[in-house]
């Protein structure tokens, strides 16, 4: 409370609740507990992204389940290529999920 001038008083009020607009959708998701999913179709749309174009175009088909991403591939040379970098490709999804999501990555 401020004072200006003797016998009145007023009172200065600010908005405590206000949130960023990414903040209050993210809760939102939290709440339809679909976040997960939502995170889950992020990580499959950028795949080209973290792989780069040669290795998505090699890739047949991309999903997840339980924790696990499936990545099927056209090419057997390929798939025994990224059968060394598995650990690494795991840390990557989740880096750029932001939490652990992604347990084990299969290779199909």
């Amino acid at each position: 409370m401020v004072s200006f001038t003797a016998g009145t008083t007023f009172i200065i009020m600010r908005k405590s609740n206000t949130q960023k607009i990414g903040e209050v959708i993210s809760d939102y998701l939290r709440e339809l507990n679909i976040e997960k999913k939502v995170t889950e179709t992020r990580l499959l749309n950028s795949w080209p992204v973290i792989v780069g174009p040669t290795i998505a175009r090699q890739t047949e088909k991309l999903y997840i389940r339980n924790g696990v991403f499936y990545i099927h591939l056209t090419s057997p040379v390929l798939r025994n290529e990224l059968s060394y970098m598995k650990t690494r490709i795991m840390e990557v999804l989740n880096e750029e999920a932001g939490e652990k999501i992604i347990k084990k990555v299969v290779l199909r």
